[in-house]
């Protein structure tokens, strides 16, 4: 039997991240992957199932083997990169928006801080349509990945997972923070908070070699001439 609307609700995570895996079937630039975050191993198996059959246009979807380290499954969709590619999304979106129970969806971009609205303006805007495009736009947002912006961490593992940057290491919670703004020479009209030069000692041994200062109760974190902003949660 197959699935009804809302029978997802409240398992499926609003934001797609797009380009953000490599792909199986062949040469990232060649193919555009989503992957969509789920509660649980049978609801990934079943949203699977449904965007594998319900979709021509699909190579391939799979499940991950075990729950992710943000806590969550992933199902990965791998679509021919076309111009079609913004339709095709939307096509796809929808059917989950149903499954789900969700008003509207957001995507990343290649592992980006910032999510956007999921619509077709922004999916032009942001995914490259041939294999020319896509390694210029590689190259163009290289530390807008939090991966690449996070690659001389000590963190055990670093995952957005909504808004939410998850910073977990062995034998330690999880640092949990919002992320309010990123990009290159962003700035904050506020006065450097010395009171709390105990949480950026603490975060420096967390994180590593990394300029951080506070403003406020705004953490501002700098790489290679970007800024990225949080807040502690």
């Amino acid at each position: 039997m197959g699935l009804l609307k809302n029978d997802l609700a409240h398992m499926v995570d609003n934001i797609i991240e797009i380009d953000s895996y490599k792909s199986k079937m062949g040469n990232d630039s060649d193919i555009v992957t989503l992957a969509f975050s789920i509660h649980g191993n049978e609801p990934a198996k079943d949203l699977e199932n449904f965007i594998e059959k319900g979709y021509p246009f699909v190579l391939d979807a799979d499940v991950t083997s075990g729950e992710q380290s943000d806590g969550t499954y992933k199902v990965f969709v791998e679509i021919e990169r076309s111009k079609e590619i913004p339709t095709q999304v939307l096509e796809i979106a929808d059917g989950v928006t149903k499954l789900a129970n969700l008003d509207k969806m957001k995507f990343r971009y290649y592992k980006n801080f910032k999510s956007k609205d999921l619509d077709e303006e922004n999916l032009s805007l942001s995914i490259p349509v041939d294999k020319e495009s896509y390694e210029i736009a590689i190259n163009e947002t290289q530390y807008e990945n939090y991966k690449n912006f996070f690659t001389k961490s000590y963190a055990e593992s670093i995952d957005m997972l909504g808004e939410t940057l998850i910073i977990k290491n062995t034998y330690a919670q999880p640092l949990r923070f919002n992320v309010t703004d990123f990009g290159k020479e962003t700035m904050l009209n506020e006065t450097i908070n010395m009171e709390d030069m105990g949480e950026v000692i603490f975060l420096s041994k967390v994180l590593g070699d990394y300029n951080i200062t506070k403003y406020g109760d705004t953490l501002v974190l700098t790489n290679e001439g970007y800024s990225l902003h949080l807040k502690r949660i």
